[in-house]
């Protein structure tokens, strides 16, 4: 980048700029567009039908932008309108000391709830509504006026006092965030795996095509004699859980006195496009099952899981026990969809015509790119997953600021041709795993009623990508003892909640039986982290305390590399 004029960047960024987003489907981009505009056709062909409400309403919208434009010039004025709260985009004082940018702000918010108010007011069916009321989010988040440097005052400032470095280095930015073909969210150079990241001691004890088994070096003197399997998703790799040493789940778990494994699912490339969600079964669950008791010598090990990774352990549970094997003392599900009827906002990119889509673009094999899988969940948080890192890395040439959690997020895994399209059209589009027997996997007919060993179920408030009200009636399904733990935050954020720090919140307790509302009406706030909670469950399931093993795997499962392990190392730069 050194010594390059603005123009030789701007033409190696025209050569480059098909990288950015080579993973998204121009017929996905095309059928959203459509979508988008023949919702505001209907909508407003509707609205034409009562006349008297669509005048009164545009009227409104007008004297308000009136009112606005007025106060322009009384700065001691009252504001028409504010963001609401959380919203950091106009949080910078500019915003206010500027008048033309503050009527920019507002004239903005103004026009985005009158936006929004005519998609909820609409007469839309359910499905409609919420795919247009999406896809408006999305058009008033990318309409900012602090996305644009013109209008941005926060952007003018830096400008006139960097005398335009700001614009240069952001270039730079961009022209990398191209070359890589994602937006930077952290600074990447300050982590590497086995360094900083995923250092919890620990070796590779067995691997196949489609996982590395990672046995953990306990760190007390006695254990559980019933160890813990962790199955993560597969859709991200395992180290959320074994982040940093002040906010790694693995390691609290051996810290509570635990023998702990970890599936440590391979990143696939198109030669595993062909692998099922019976081969996550087949080929992976079970023979890391069969591993951890084989090394252990335990006849019980408790189960953890997360999102996907509880689906995954679901429907193995499920399956051994069509086949009358039941090697798990309990299983706990953080975040984790069974009953997908209602899939919240995920729901906008799933229906007949968008998995017909995924189906034929995927009929040949091969693999769903991790980054669009990235760029999808990304969309559901638009201002602070996209826009933020627009403003900030281009506009302000700034370096994001190193965040473990965020590098993991950057870390993108693929998926799995033949599991992806069976996972949409299976559990998303058609709900069949909530249906006793209307899915066979394994050779054998799935009832998630057969899992009656001890569950818990963790769940986070603020979840966008497995509501906690969806969540819950998994409650309803499953026969064993149960415990349901809703937690403060979100998808991640709700789960690594460290002990050590003891932030936030969790309800426990509430009603069981009666719906996910009335079981938070009569739930009990606990302040701190749900992690000690589930401790203290997990210990109340039983087992015995016995000498920690000395060594790592065992004579048929010898130690085969270091951990992480090299399947965690793949990335999809």
């Amino acid at each position: 980048m050194e010594n390059k004029t603005p123009q030789e960047m701007f033409e190696e960024m025209t050569a480059k700029g098909h990288h950015m987003f080579k993973d998204f489907s121009v017929t996905e981009s095309q059928e959203m567009a459509s979508q988008f505009v023949n919702s505001w056709n209907t909508i407003m062909t509707r609205s034409m039908e009562n006349p008297q409400d669509l005048i009164q309403t545009v009227t409104s919208f007008y004297q308000d932008q009136y009112q606005l434009w007025m106060n322009m010039f009384n700065p001691s004025a009252e504001p028409v309108t504010q963001p609401a709260r959380g919203d950091r985009r106009f949080s910078a004082p500019e915003w206010e000391e500027s008048p033309l940018h503050n009527y920019l702000k507002q004239s903005y918010l103004l026009t985005s709830k009158w936006l929004t108010q005519k998609v909820s007011d609409s007469t839309l069916d359910k499905a409609t509504k919420n795919k247009c009321d999406f896809y408006t989010r999305q058009f008033i988040d990318a309409m900012s006026p602090s996305n644009f440097g013109i209008t941005n005052p926060e952007v003018l400032k830096e400008t006139i006092e960097s005398k335009g470095q700001n614009l240069v280095q952001g270039l730079q930015n961009l022209m990398k965030d191209i070359e890589k073909g994602r937006i930077s969210m952290t600074d990447e150079s300050a982590f590497e795996l086995g360094k900083n990241l995923a250092t919890t001691p620990g070796s590779v004890v067995f691997q196949s095509d489609l996982f590395q088994l990672v046995h953990f070096r306990p760190m007390t003197e006695t254990v559980n004699d019933r160890p813990v399997l962790i199955i993560p998703p597969c859709i991200n790799k395992y180290y959320v859980l074994d982040l940093s040493e002040h906010n790694s789940y693995v390691r609290y778990c051996l810290e509570q006195g635990n023998d702990v494994f970890i599936i440590s699912w391979r990143n696939p490339d198109e030669a595993l496009g062909d692998k099922t969600w019976d081969d996550y079964i087949d080929e992976g669950t079970i023979p890391a099952i069969n591993a951890v008791k084989s090394i252990t010598g335990a006849k019980k090990i408790n189960a953890v899981s997360w999102c996907i990774g509880g689906t995954i352990l679901a429907t193995t549970i499920a399956v051994l026990a069509a086949k009358r094997k039941k090697p798990f003392a309990s299983a706990t599900f953080f975040t984790t969809l069974l009953d997908f009827s209602d899939p919240g906002e995920l729901g906008v990119f799933i229906d007949e015509s968008q998995v017909n889509q995924q189906e034929h673009k995927l009929k040949q094999g091969g693999v769903l790119p991790g980054k669009q899988l990235a760029q999808t969940f990304a969309m559901l948080r638009a201002n602070d997953l996209i826009w933020s890192y627009v403003v900030s890395n281009y506009l302000k040439g700034k370096t994001p600021p190193p965040f473990d959690i965020l590098y993991w997020n950057s870390d993108s895994t693929n998926m799995t041709a033949a599991m992806y399209t069976w996972y949409l059209r299976n559990m998303y589009l058609e709900n069949k795993l909530i249906q006793p027997g209307a899915v066979k996997l394994c050779g054998v007919p799935v009832d998630l009623g057969k899992i009656d060993c001890p569950v818990y179920f963790l769940s986070a408030m603020e979840d966008h990508i497995a509501p906690w009200k969806t969540t819950f009636t998994a409650t309803k399904v499953v026969k064993g003892p149960m415990q349901f733990v809703l937690g403060a935050s979100g998808h991640i954020a709700g789960v690594i909640n460290p002990a050590a720090k003891n932030k936030r919140n969790f309800w426990v307790n509430g009603e069981l039986g009666k719906g996910a509302d009335h079981w938070l009406e009569t739930a009990e706030s606990v302040p701190g982290s749900w992690w000690p909670h589930w401790d203290a469950w997990l210990k109340n399931q039983g087992g015995k305390q016995i000498p920690a093993p000395q060594q790592l795997g065992s004579k048929d499962y010898p130690e085969i590399e270091p951990a992480p392990g090299a399947y965690v190392l793949a990335r999809n730069d």
